[in-house]
């Protein structure tokens, strides 16, 4: 079954402020993830860059992994490639993230159910910045 992103879900999740991890953020302002977690930071969100380097973004401490961020995560957005999103689905899952956001292009249909069956929130395929003016923001 292919997945269908919830209108209702993507409201809540772009209205609401909540902490989210970028996995694959870094200080890379010619990344389509750098810009996307501004926007994301300027929705009111706060935002925690996850990638090896662990680099500061936007004035966030940076993370080498989802393992390394004290404290909760509510949203595990997700900038890395398809092939390798199933693995940060799964290190969401394991952290105990309440949704996953896989961006634009990035589709994994086992991970998606994985999250679902774990009872996490999922949208896929889509972007923030997509979204937003969608629900009227």
């Amino acid at each position: 079954m292919a997945h269908r992103n919830d209108p209702d879900v993507i409201r809540r999740l772009l209205t609401t402020p909540a902490r989210w991890a970028v996995v694959g953020l870094s200080s890379n302002s010619e990344r389509v993830a750098y810009g996307i977690a501004k926007f994301v930071q300027d929705l009111g969100m706060e935002i925690v860059p996850v990638h090896p380097k662990a680099e500061a973004v936007h004035g966030s401490e940076g993370y080498a992994s989802l393992a390394d961020v004290p404290g909760g995560i509510d949203v595990v957005d997700v900038f890395v490639r398809s092939e390798l999103a199933g693995a940060v689905v799964d290190d969401a899952i394991a952290v105990g993230a309440k949704a996953v956001w896989l961006q634009l292009g990035v589709i994994d249909e086992d991970a998606a159910e994985r999250a679902r069956a774990a009872g996490l929130d999922v949208v896929m395929d889509t972007c923030p910045a997509i979204e937003a003016p969608r629900i009227g923001l």
